[in-house]
């Protein structure tokens, strides 16, 4: 089991420092869903079109990379130690972050295994994306990476790939303005919108009511994702705000692979 959270940042949002501190705080609850490893992804908003190496240091504990458009730095470790206070300049103008945590996995005999998120290849410069659940998250976020667009073929994807036990959060590096979430079966997911039209997502809805009671942080909307959907937010629309930009039903894979209906 791991956690996922994450937020979207509206530019017109008055208080980034609230939203930081909201990030963080759902980091640091995130770890009841795992110690063992821990991972951000902080993005620049610079849109990416073609992979090129990372700058930055990796071993057996993590890494702390620079992509082009995007810092990813993991640990094998609860969050609380994996995040540095010297991060939070970064944070407070990130437009996106997407975060997960989980539990301590088999080490490789290479040494090079990665705790999420996970910078997958694909067409153009590929995905940045986390899984909870049993999913083999590389192989599924290679699929994503691949589609041509639209919630109909992340749908059939989706259905196709994704077991029952299993969400899922990945942001294309062309598009650093929009966030992919999904929910197969019986792996929570909620999305919120805060009163600056921030979106945020976090895999147990609990942690955004502790968010409420301790930051500056008010939740306009809170929701859970149903089972079997797929839902693309982004910016969008004259206000520059996130707006819901495409949406899907499909069936997880255990329970029936290929059934969906999408929208937009």
């Amino acid at each position: 089991m791991c956690g996922l959270f994450g937020v979207l940042r509206s530019p017109a949002a008055e208080d980034p420092g609230a939203v930081s501190d909201a990030l963080v705080i759902l980091g640091t609850l995130a770890e009841e869903r795992g110690r063992g490893t821990a991972g951000i992804a902080l993005f620049t908003g610079r849109a990416v079109t073609s992979a090129a190496a990372p700058a930055g240091t990796r071993d057996a504990r993590g890494c702390d990379l620079s992509y082009d458009g995007c810092r990813v730095v993991t640990g094998r470790a609860a969050f609380s130690r994996v995040w540095r206070p010297e991060l939070l300049p970064l944070l407070d103008v990130a437009p996106l972050v997407l975060g997960c945590t989980g539990r301590t996995a088999p080490e490789p005999p290479d040494g090079r295994r990665d705790a999420g998120p996970l910078v997958v290849p694909g067409a153009g410069a590929g995905v940045v994306g986390a899984c909870d659940g049993g999913a083999p998250a590389e192989r599924v976020l290679r699929l994503l990476a691949d589609l041509p667009g639209g919630a109909a073929a992340a749908a059939e994807t989706l259905g196709a790939a994704l077991p029952g036990r299993a969400a899922l959060a990945w942001v294309d590096r062309a598009r650093p303005d929009r966030v992919h979430l999904a929910r197969a079966a019986r792996r929570p997911l909620a999305v919120a919108v805060d009163t600056e039209q921030n979106l945020y997502w976090a895999s147990d809805p609990r942690w955004l009511r502790t968010v409420r009671r301790h930051t500056r942080v008010r939740f306009a909307t809170a929701v859970m994702l149903r089972e079997g959907t797929y839902l693309r937010a982004g910016l969008g629309g004259p206000d520059g705000r996130p707006h819901v930009l495409g949406s899907a039903g499909f069936t997880p894979a255990a329970r029936g692979a290929g059934e969906f209906a999408a929208t937009a």
